[in-house]
């Protein structure tokens, strides 16, 4: 558990990083862009095309560091839960993907980022296979829980997949990972919140109804 609490950690520190040291000097660059392309509009159409040309090329560079940060470690996860970040991977997944939640409270950080991860590796997968998902989350009493619902998906496929990425990771913390038959394939994971508890993480998360 130790090691996967020090990788998130570390995910979240290179992810501060990009956001306040190269995401900001690319938003600085940008600015002054845009003032130059603003003094000598109209004297140089060719120095002015040449500075919106590195304009463009700015907030490009922009849009793939916050996409490579988000990969990283979503803020997204940190500010407002599973919930929301969920939503957002899989409006990005690149299949049809929807999130349902009960009223998931907040959960300690660790334990928010595993389920997140793991369920980001299992739509990914679903992506490669073309798969339409649908990803329900829910808490019961001391016990955080996922499910993704792929339909006619291939279940001999998916039991001898590796899946051991997300196993570990729910391992790590005394949990479990399951692959069934439902609609096609249903993908289980579950993670105690007791364990948090007891390693003066942080409390557990509330129960909500399924």
């Amino acid at each position: 558990m130790r090691v996967i609490n020090a990788a998130d950690d570390q995910r979240r520190a290179i992810e501060r990083e990009l956001h306040d040291g190269v995401m900001q000097h690319l938003v600085a660059l940008a600015v002054n862009l845009q003032l130059a392309n603003a003094l000598v509009r109209g004297d140089s159409p060719e120095l002015t095309e040449l500075l919106g040309e590195m304009l463009q090329n700015v907030h490009e560079a922009l849009d793939e560091m916050r996409q490579l940060a988000w990969r990283i470690y979503p803020s997204l996860l940190l500010e407002r839960g599973l919930g929301d970040a969920l939503r957002t991977a899989a409006a990005g997944a690149g299949i049809p993907a929807r999130v349902e939640t009960g009223a998931v409270g907040r959960c300690p950080p660790e334990i928010e980022a595993s389920v997140y991860f793991c369920c980001v590796e299992l739509l990914r997968h679903a992506a490669d296979d073309g798969h339409e998902a649908v990803l329900r989350l829910w808490s019961e009493p001391e016990r955080l829980r996922f499910d993704v619902t792929l339909e006619s998906a291939d279940i001999e496929l998916w039991q001898t997949r590796d899946l051991s990425v997300v196993s570990d990771r729910l391992g790590a913390f005394g949990g479990w990972l399951a692959v069934e038959p439902e609609r096609g394939v249903r993908i289980s994971g579950s993670i105690p919140l007791a364990t948090a508890a007891q390693e003066g993480i942080s409390e557990p998360c509330p129960t909500s109804a399924r």
